[in-house]
């Protein structure tokens, strides 16, 4: 069964893609959160850093035992023996061998000890001749460096998240178009092989008898049908892929009176050969619509084409065109046998039998007069029963005296759902 973007393995693909793109776009965007991320930490630390030097070096010159900088100690060291500290230090400190180093070389000393879930960073120096060892305890500059990787990774998922749906989103514009314009590629080569089969194998075997019996004017007849079948079927496929096509045609104002007047005179006279009629009732002026005249020429002779098929001898076809409110309308119909209701559904799908069709060939005749129907933003319309003949109406807005004809366009980038009712082909 064909999907709305084409066959199972085009759907399968259109998905692949768009998962492939919602985490591709997913990952860059974690990637650039993750260095904003790696950026701001890098800033903060080395801010902290500098400010934790900075009370570290002012405690060794100005801090005193009874009263240090916040989150400090003072310990003073001379003579080889410990003096004293403002209050009980943690476990640990002071750091003996650094007082030991700085009294032995006189150089200042920066050491870190980690230890209670927290980072002790120990400034010692000289001091005339007493050893100061300031102690910086930062367990607040650690908890504002886990917040903000907290944050950050938070914010990496849900960004990841955020950034996958997106992603998702725009493959589904992004990709999907070109799956569609497979799936059209594919269906056309099919149609095209279904179409030309039987009328190529025709005109082989006509030619294949005229060339052993010599020139028969039956047999020449048969295949100058045969050839001019071929004709219509190429022209029928050109206009589909046409339709299908991203391109916009341009448009000209067409007067379906005068379309419809055309199509009945050029197919009376074969109507006349079987004893069948073709009426027309047509107003006395234009009807003019914005669209393509080859592609709405086509409508008429095929929904003609149509009705001939199923008309007997001494059948009518009566055709009429009349003005309805702000919308030109075309009825066709016919005394034929009509056709059973049951296939109204799909008498507009391509290749669609009806029921007692036989051998009789169905193609792309009605499916195409309801693609060049829908994309001049009209609509087409189907009724019969068994027995009472069949009506075919579309109906397409008029163009007005005050419409722009440039920006008045068919919708040919749209497929329209299978139509309402009527008869194969």
């Amino acid at each position: 069964m064909r999907t709305p973007l084409g066959p199972a393995p085009e759907a399968a693909l259109v998905r692949r893609a768009r998962l492939r793109l919602g985490v591709g776009v997913g990952l860059v965007i974690t990637a650039l959160l993750a260095l904003a991320g790696g950026i701001s930490y890098a800033v903060l630390v080395r801010g902290q850093e500098a400010q934790i030097s900075s009370e570290l070096a002012w405690g060794a010159a100005n801090g005193t035992v009874p009263g240090p900088p916040a989150c400090s100690w003072v310990f003073y060291f001379a003579h080889g023996s410990f003096l004293g500290s403002n209050t009980p230090p943690p476990p640990g400190l002071p750091v003996w061998e650094d007082a030991r180093l700085v009294a032995a070389d006189g150089r200042p000393h920066d050491s870190r000890l980690t230890r209670d879930g927290t980072r002790y960073y120990v400034h010692t120096e000289r001091r005339g001749d007493t050893v100061v060892q300031v102690v910086f305890d930062a367990r607040f500059q650690l908890s504002d460096r886990r917040h903000l990787l907290y944050a950050f990774t938070l914010a990496a998922l849900v960004g990841l998240l955020a950034a996958v749906l997106t992603g998702v989103l725009v493959g589904r514009h992004a990709v999907s178009p070109l799956i569609e314009a497979l799936a059209r590629q594919r269906r056309f080569v099919a149609d095209a092989s279904h179409e030309l089969r039987t009328p190529i194998a025709q005109v082989h075997t006509r030619a294949q008898l005229l060339a052993r019996r010599g020139s028969q004017e039956r047999d020449l007849v048969r295949l100058v049908a045969s050839t001019r079948r071929l004709g219509e079927i190429v022209d029928e496929l050109l206009l589909s892929a046409r339709l299908a096509a991203d391109a916009r045609p341009a448009v000209a104002p067409v007067d379906l009176a005068a379309l419809a007047t055309d199509a009945v005179a050029a197919e009376s006279d074969l109507a006349a050969e079987g004893g069948r009629t073709i009426t027309l009732t047509a107003p006395g002026g234009p009807l003019l619509v914005a669209g393509i005249e080859s592609a709405l020429r086509r409508v008429f002779s095929e929904l003609l084409a149509n009705a001939l098929v199923h008309l007997p001898p001494g059948g009518l076809i009566a055709v009429t065109v009349a003005r309805r409110g702000d919308l030109a309308e075309v009825v066709v119909s016919d005394t034929g046998a009509g056709f059973d209701p049951a296939d109204a559904d799909r008498i507009f799908d391509r290749f669609h039998r009806g029921a007692g069709a036989g051998e009789r060939r169905h193609g792309l005749g009605l499916a195409l007069v309801q693609e060049v129907v829908t994309g001049h933003g009209g609509t087409i319309t189907a009724r019969s029963g068994p027995g009472s003949g069949a009506e075919f109406a579309f109906r397409i807005p008029l163009l007005s005296m005050s419409d722009d004809v440039r920006t008045v366009r068919p919708r040919w980038l749209r497929r329209a759902d299978p139509a309402p009712a009527g008869r194969g082909t």
